[in-house]
């Protein structure tokens, strides 16, 4: 298998997705919730029709940027805090770990109430679910750094400014970049959580639409862009890891 190059991989598994895609298309039983690679890229011509498409798209991008932006600047700080001081993590940790485990779904009604209906409400939800997971991250990093590396840098009069940018800011990176790689994809699964406050557009709000109304093509065609917009970033954020963390040593499998 070491012979065949990764592309030729690459292309076998999108080939076999497709076959599997099209087989899904002329089962009777799936056919109505499949179809077929033609049909749901015509789709993309009815939602252009309609001026829906960009609409949604941008909407969406804007939401889930800004929640994930905010998400990453809160969780950053928090998470060094809790990792440093002792008091601060046992007041903090048990309400993230309690937030944690309640589906976004569930507390969307309050934020509404709170926050009224539109853009605000989804970017309080990303922020929320994007925050969780990239502070608890970040967090294992910043406790896992050697504590033989600090107790040497104080012994040879490291400031606790010091030790931070010159000991435990480069030996959390990797954990950082892995916890906005994960935010990310957490950003993009909230996304019909966040987009069903009232939205008047976004894919999310777009596919729950089209549900109503029994469309399957397009509604399809949305979940794709959504699996397009989140192998992007993933890529991107894998592409900023490489070059930052070069220095790691990574086992390749």
């Amino acid at each position: 298998t070491d012979r065949i190059p990764k592309n030729v991989w690459l292309l076998l598994s999108f080939l076999a997705a497709m076959l599997l895609w099209y087989i899904l298309s002329i089962i009777p039983v799936t056919s109505r919730a499949f179809p077929n690679q033609v049909v749901v890229i015509k789709s993309i011509k009815t939602m252009l029709d309609r001026g829906v498409l960009f609409t949604d798209l941008a909407s969406s991008l804007i939401s889930v940027l800004l929640g994930y932006a905010l998400g990453f600047v809160i969780a950053l700080p928090v998470a060094i805090l809790m990792a440093w001081y002792k008091p601060v993590r046992y007041i903090i940790e048990p309400w993230i770990q309690f937030i944690r485990n309640i589906p976004p779904l569930a507390y969307v009604p309050l934020i509404v109430i709170a926050a009224g209906v539109g853009r605000k409400p989804q970017v309080i939800v990303i922020t929320i679910a994007c925050f969780l997971i990239m502070c608890v991250t970040i967090y294992q990093g910043v406790i896992n750094v050697d504590e033989t590396l600090i107790k040497a840098a104080r012994v040879l009069g490291a400031t606790d400014k010091d030790i931070f940018i010159r000991v435990i800011a480069p030996a959390t990176l990797p954990f950082i970049l892995t916890a906005v790689r994960l935010g990310a994809s957490v950003a993009l699964t909230t996304l019909i959580a966040a987009e069903s406050t009232g939205a008047v557009a976004g894919l999310g709000m777009r596919i729950r639409s089209l549900n109503n109304s029994f469309e399957s093509a397009p509604m399809l065609l949305y979940i794709i862009i959504i699996g397009i917009i989140g192998i992007t970033i993933e890529k991107l954020i894998k592409y900023l890891e490489r070059r930052l963390t070069s220095w790691q040593d990574k086992r390749e499998i």
